[in-house]
């Protein structure tokens, strides 16, 4: 079982704050930094100083880490046109010599691109937006040098792309996520390397993991070759004390944490993660709210690690 760090920096974080957050991880042997890609603060919170740009943070941290990997949970298709978002995530993982990956979904926050004039079409239509940029970034990744890329898609149209550049990694690998139960599925069979399933219950978790195998086998392709994992919001402490104390800065209630998220001890916490383990799960991301909390991060390292194998 892997763990992956997942942080919110549109919360309020700067690329500094992001960038302690990743050192810290790589550090401990955390498997990976993940941020979301979001322009508005949710909740009840200021988040100054404002938003930072998903692949521009990553392209930072392409330079400033040296083995941990790197990734959105998740992009949003409707932020980005699919060869602009194609050539950037090439060239990330190029400036990070093959340690990026593209979680990528359909956006949902319907507030954050009025703020920002972002067009939000209808989710029927942002779904078959997505499907055509997945077409459409793997086409041109796998388009061999020297060739061109063509594409007559729903609602992109790609004329004699030089498909250029090339990423890296041959492929750079994929996330699909999500609890969706006929299109998801399907997407993530068709394109995804792995398929996430973000704070949700271990048997609602189990649910999505089995739609995805099916879609697989209705596919052709084996379910054993998707890796499958869940997103959970982490909030561990060695002493009731603790606990209370990270639960509060990060503005939710301690039992309710429990319920929805991995709250405990850090043997508790090894027990929940191991519990999504046994549902099929092969990675966690765990989402760290408060990102100026590193002993956080040290506590999870040194005594939730070493007991997942």
């Amino acid at each position: 079982m892997r763990l992956r760090i997942f942080t919110e920096p549109q919360q309020g974080a700067t690329y500094d704050d992001q960038l302690a957050v990743a050192l810290a991880a790589e550090r401990l042997g955390f498997d990976a930094f993940f941020r979301s890609d979001h322009y508005l603060v949710m909740g009840d919170h200021d988040g100054l100083p404002g938003p930072t740009d998903a692949w521009i943070t990553l392209a930072g941290l392409a330079r400033e880490t040296s083995t941990i990997r790197l990734g959105t949970l998740m992009t949003a298709a409707t932020f980005r046109l699919p060869g602009p978002l194609a050539i950037a995530v090439a060239q990330v993982d190029q400036m990070s010599r093959g340690r990026v990956e593209l979680g990528i979904g359909t956006g949902w926050f319907e507030a954050e691109h009025a703020a920002y004039g972002i067009p939000f079409p209808p989710l029927g239509e942002r779904f078959d937006r997505l499907r055509d940029q997945l077409e459409i970034i793997t086409g041109m990744w796998a388009t061999p040098a020297g060739d061109t890329y063509s594409h007559d898609g729903e609602y992109y149209r790609v004329v004699d792309s030089p498909a250029l550049p090339k990423p890296d990694q041959t492929p750079v690998p994929i996330l699909i996520g999500g609890g969706g139960p006929t299109r998801t599925p399907a997407l993530a069979a068709r394109f995804a390397g792995e398929f996430n399933v973000p704070f949700a219950s271990l048997e609602d978790s189990r649910a999505a993991f089995d739609r995805v195998h099916v879609a697989c086998e209705a596919m052709g392709r084996a379910p054993s070759s998707i890796i499958l994992s869940a997103a959970q919001v982490v909030c561990c402490g060695s002493t009731a004390g603790d606990l209370e104390r990270r639960a509060a800065v990060m503005g939710r209630e301690l039992a309710e944490l429990r319920v929805n998220g991995l709250a405990g001890t850090p043997a508790e916490v090894a027990e929940k993660i191991l519990d999504f383990k046994d549902q099929g799960a092969s990675r966690v991301y765990l989402q760290i709210l408060d990102q100026s909390d590193l002993d956080h991060l040290e506590l999870i390292a040194a005594e939730v690690m070493p007991h997942l194998g």
